[in-house]
């Protein structure tokens, strides 16, 4: 969740680039996240180095490197390693700073990966650097040098920030998933190191960084060894989106993360190009919500399911059709998933329900995506078996997610989100749990019978506490006495005004 101060400082860059003539909102965007790359991969060599002098040992896979690097053969261009980082480069005079930056530094970030076909060296290829006068390149170093840049997922954070201040940015639902929630869902569907991870609509590719995170945290002994950590940088972590700009800030994000090559490709996941199936054991997304797509171009085994135009209903088609046997899928839906009452919206639930083991409902309040949407959500949690396997559906009534609900979404205290963790993975503690609580479980059968309507508020049931009145001739009296006293400070007021 982007901070109030953090929010001010992009407002400031933001400010000074536009003066400086560069006035397409997009074009600004990248300025801003070209610049935070080079800080950030900077900073990353920093503490790596750092780590390696502590243990005496030598630093592996270096970014900068020693002595010369070469930046163009055609012509040939070559400068210091030194040079091309920012805690060198940003103690330039403002003249040898832009020059370094224009001429050197933004070449060579453009170049890493290259020779490999990478999905960083792929989407960076036409990247222009654009910033024009030494003092606009300096006030926006100085800046983001101010910037507190230890959160994991900064770039996802601006993106979320500057899609907000552009007017079209939700058209095609580009609301980034808040990191908070992101998280949550990481942490119940716990990654291990063999999956495939699969996000088909990944945005600035919040969920597989959060995912990288997640594996290197929890099995830092294992990704020593080298096939691995072959699997971590290069097979674990696959994305999708359609945006050119969020797949470029995705490589940067995954490469921050020591994610070298992530399968991140532009592609539409729904459409027939898309020929991936029975082949990911763990899908985590937030697709987006748009409307409709273009029939024709929909990949006809979507459709055969359930034939719709609708995309949230399309994608968890394509969840089921993507995943291998025994995959594990948590995707976030809007609630007319959850109830919605036409021929597509029930197939999609029987599906879940018949065909695959539906395991979790977890409903979300409508704030947790303001300012950008006020949309109701949920979280679905299934498995793809093929063969059913639903029992029982557990369902929990997220009401906190540790901030306001209201546009300003200022932090709070209260949060659900350790709780819905810790009974996810405690199912057996939730057996006895009554529907008037937070969390309960439905069985199919009830499920079933109700034409597979998922909606919490189904099944929820409320208790009234009865309350007590006094008697109305109480009431009448008190208001009477109320009466008397406002009449008696009115005439003493009267008095004194004589």
């Amino acid at each position: 969740m982007i901070t109030g101060e953090l929010k001010n400082k992009v407002d400031s860059i933001w400010d000074t680039i536009w003066t400086a003539g560069i006035t397409s909102p997009i074009t600004v965007l990248e300025q801003i996240t070209y610049l935070l790359f080079m800080k950030l991969l900077d900073d990353s060599q920093l503490k790596r180095e750092a780590t390696a002098n502590a243990f005496g040992v030598k630093l592996e896979n270096a970014v900068f490197k020693k002595g010369e690097c070469v930046v163009s053969e055609v012509p040939r261009v070559v400068c210091n390693y030194d040079d091309l980082r920012w805690n060198v480069f940003h103690n330039f005079d403002p003249e040898k700073m832009l020059s370094t930056v224009q001429n050197y530094v933004f070449p060579f970030i453009k170049q890493i990966g290259d020779g490999r076909n990478t999905a960083f060296s792929r989407y960076m290829k036409n990247a222009v650097f654009l910033l024009p006068t030494p003092d606009v390149l300096v006030a926006v170093v100085d800046e983001i040098d101010s910037m507190d840049l230890n959160n994991k997922d900064i770039m996802g954070d601006v993106y979320e920030y500057l899609l907000g201040k552009i007017a079209s940015a939700g058209e095609n639902g580009q609301f980034r998933t808040p990191r908070h929630i992101i998280k949550m869902i990481v942490d119940l569907m716990q990654p291990k190191l063999t999956d495939r991870i699969l996000d088909p609509a990944m945005g600035s590719a919040g969920f597989l960084v959060e995912s990288a995170q997640y594996i290197s945290e929890k099995y830092p002994k294992e990704l020593m060894r080298k096939d691995n950590a072959s699997h971590y940088k290069r097979e674990m972590f696959t994305g999708y989106d359609t945006d050119q700009s969020m797949l470029r800030i995705g490589a940067m994000n995954m490469m921050l993360h020591g994610v070298d090559e992530p399968k991140i490709s532009y592609l539409d996941s729904l459409s027939a190009k898309n020929e991936e199936r029975n082949k990911y054991t763990l899908i985590m997304a937030n697709p987006p919500f748009t409307g409709s797509v273009f029939e024709n171009s929909i990949s006809p085994d979507l459709t055969a399911l359930c034939k719709t135009k609708k995309t949230e209903l399309l994608f968890l088609t394509l969840f089921t059709k993507t995943l291998t046997t025994g995959g594990r899928c948590a995707s976030i839906v809007p609630d007319g998933v959850l109830f919605g009452s036409s021929k597509a919206h029930k197939a999609i639930r029987k599906e879940l329900v018949e065909n695959q083991k539906l395991e979790a409902i977890i409903s979300m309040p409508s704030g947790v995506f303001k300012p950008y949407a006020g949309v109701s959500t949920a979280i679905l949690i299934f498995t793809k078996t093929n063969a059913g396997g639903t029992d029982e559906v557990w369902f929990y009534d997220m009401k906190a997610d540790g901030f306001s609900l209201d546009d300003k979404r200022s932090p709070l205290g209260q949060s659900d989100i350790p709780d819905i963790i810790k009974r996810f993975h405690d199912f057996a503690g939730e057996e006895k749990r009554e529907r008037t609580e937070q969390s309960f479980f439905v069985l199919k059968d009830e499920i079933v019978s109700n034409d597979y309507d998922l909606s919490i508020n189904k099944y929820k049931k409320i208790e009234y506490v009865r309350e007590e009145y006094p008697p109305t001739s109480q009431i009448l009296a008190e208001i009477k006495a109320l009466e008397s006293e406002i009449q008696h400070g009115i005439s003493e007021l009267e008095d004194l005004l004589k």
